[in-house]
């Protein structure tokens, strides 16, 4: 009887942890963040959500600063008029708008900082966080007309921050997690290309991240099953699959041209399926 009852007790004691604190089973489930990419850690530690956050969308950018230029042009993306009606969709696509106010930001294209800013609070409204990022948006304007470089990228990544926050108030923290994954992809998607098109082995190392990888692909099997088990994001999560088997080098071996190529073309495919709206 001890003996069942110690094998019992893990679990037993997961599942008061979780009822203590509010937590689904798949949020308790959800992987670290790669040191790296957290962003504002005391702060995220005094939310009490350090070890449930999601990457920083800024802490990814600041690697793609040593990829530039960055040939955003080439692979941009117009939202729609129309906003999306499910929840998740309009998560990645803000994930999307932010990562393009980085990329802005770090061409030095700061007339592209307003329209950005009218994006966000459009779908910060939809998303129920629209008080916060109202506040964000006047603040990036007032920074794009300083010219304030480094203010820029700190409101932006303040968005995303309070954002988050306001999700998980919310209970919905997948969303705060599909956030992040629309940033990332669309970053890996810039870069990708950018090396690509100038390519050596020290800017290929930027992008073999099998840890990244390895985060988001357990992040979105942690997700609420209405949301993993949709088409389009069950389809990212088997190509970011592919992506850390691409990325892993074994012991002594190095980038290649063409396993660049090969996670530009992936990176396509993810953000084709990401901005798809389920279709």
């Amino acid at each position: 009887m001890k003996d069942a009852v110690s094998l019992r007790t893990p679990a037993m004691l997961c599942a008061m942890i979780i009822s203590l604190t509010g937590l689904s089973a798949q949020e308790a489930a959800r992987p670290n963040v790669p040191d790296d990419l957290i962003d504002d850690p005391h702060v995220r530690e005094e939310l009490g959500i350090n070890q449930f956050t999601a990457p920083s969308i800024k802490r990814i950018f600041d690697d793609l600063d040593k990829l530039a230029p960055l040939p955003t042009e080439e692979v941009a993306h117009k939202m729609p008029e129309r906003m999306p009606l499910n929840r998740s969709d309009l998560a990645l696509e803000i994930g999307f708008l932010i990562a393009d106010g980085f990329m802005a930001v770090q061409a030095g294209q700061l007339n592209k900082i307003e329209p950005l800013a009218k994006e966000l609070s459009r779908y910060g409204r939809a998303l129920g966080a629209g008080e916060r990022v109202n506040r964000h948006a006047a603040s990036l304007l007032k920074s794009a007309r300083n010219n304030d470089v480094e203010s820029l990228k700190n409101e932006l990544s303040a968005t995303q921050r309070d954002v988050e926050t306001d999700l998980i108030h919310l209970r919905d923290v997948d969303l705060a997690h599909l956030i992040s994954l629309g940033g990332w992809i669309r970053a890996l998607e810039v870069g990708s290309l950018a090396v690509d098109k100038k390519y050596t082995q020290e800017r290929a190392k930027n992008l073999y991240r099998e840890d990244i990888t390895d985060y988001y692909e357990g992040s979105i099997a942690s997700l609420d099953p209405r949301i993993s088990e949709r088409k389009d994001i069950a389809n990212i999560r088997l190509i970011i699959i592919e992506l850390r088997t691409v990325m892993t080098l074994k012991e002594g071996e190095q980038p290649s041209a063409e396993g660049v190529k090969k996670i530009n073309e992936l990176a396509k495919k993810l953000s084709t399926l990401a901005l798809s709206r389920g279709q």
